[in-house]
């Protein structure tokens, strides 16, 4: 069966049976922890398995597409217009994942031309990288995390008061809203704080609750400020 495989292949260079399946079963793995680092540290709504399974499958395919144009021109230039012809149209929904997709076509490429040591050292330090980025939230703008409205009935000359209580609560507070008009009795006020402690709105929103000029209080939390 060995020489049947070997003798029918009629290209210029000659095929190894064992290289082939290395390259590809490397190729295989190098697609599964690809997959798993992706499942991982996804985030927001563009989850999808399909997606997953395909960065499984890109590296064996290109390692395969690698080995069939290795030392041949003629199939490089016949494979470029096969392409060519098929088109594949697919809106990545998250910009992130056409990285993984870069990552996955360079490690199929790798394992197809049989650098095996720079298949495996690049897979590894790129999953670094990614769980690095992952890990500290790295580029996130991290602002407010709270937003606090209510009505203030007193003279806005007394809204020190109300600050220096936020203030307590928050490292940082801005008030993102003032809205009076004529004939409306007192202010109402919206504020944007980054907590000292997140935990602990409940006893922010009591205090605020408890101040006199101060009601019709609400609480809840904000996103951050960047795409997930």
């Amino acid at each position: 069966m060995n020489d049947w495989l070997n003798h029918s292949d009629y290209a210029s260079a000659p095929l190894s049976i064992p290289t082939l399946v290395l390259s590809l079963l490397l190729a295989f793995l190098i697609g599964q922890t690809i997959a798993w680092v992706y499942m991982l540290t996804h985030t927001g709504l563009s989850y999808s398995r399909s997606f997953v399974n395909s960065l499984i499958v890109i590296p064996m395919i290109v390692s395969l597409v690698m080995t069939v144009m290795a030392n041949n021109l003629v199939t490089a230039f016949g494979m470029m217009a096969v392409f060519a012809i098929v088109r594949f149209r697919n809106i990545l929904r998250d910009t992130f994942d056409s990285t993984y997709i870069l990552w996955s076509l360079a490690m199929g490429m790798a394992c197809g031309t049989q650098r095996f040591p720079v298949a495996i050292v690049g897979c590894l330090l790129t999953a670094t990288v990614i769980f690095y980025l992952w890990v500290t939230s790295f580029g996130t703008r991290h602002r407010y995390d709270t937003i606090i409205n209510m009505h203030w009935s007193r003279s806005l000359s007394d809204l020190e008061e109300l600050r220096n209580l936020l203030h307590r609560h928050s490292r940082k507070a801005i008030c993102a809203s003032q809205r009076s008009h004529e004939g409306y009795e007192g202010t109402d006020l919206s504020y944007r704080l980054l907590m000292r402690d997140p935990d602990r709105m409940d006893d922010l929103l009591t205090e605020l609750r408890a101040m006199q000029g101060v009601s019709r209080v609400t609480g809840l939390k904000a996103e951050e400020e960047s795409e997930l």
